[in-house]
């Protein structure tokens, strides 16, 4: 079993966009944001993080559960008698 990057890159973006989510629903409606013309961006960005980790952990543990298969068969050695 192999490990796919996609699982611990997902977990990693999961866990920042979780935070980072958090930290702009504590931090709504403060003066950190009159610069960004009022957008709340740590909430956004935390949300596109959420997002993209969940894709890529789903997509690394969606490929681990279906390995791939050989493409072709180990050619049999022909049998010779006497040896």
């Amino acid at each position: 079993m192999s490990l796919d990057l996609r699982i611990p890159l997902g977990l990693l973006f999961l866990i920042v966009g979780v935070l980072l989510s958090i930290y702009g629903l504590v931090t709504r409606g403060s003066a950190i944001y009159a610069r960004s013309a009022g957008m709340d961006i740590n909430l956004i960005w935390g949300l596109v993080m959420f997002v993209f980790g969940l894709t890529m952990f789903l997509l690394g543990r969606h490929s681990d559960k279906h390995p791939k298969e050989p493409t072709h068969e180990p050619a049999e050695r022909p049998r010779v008698p006497g040896h």
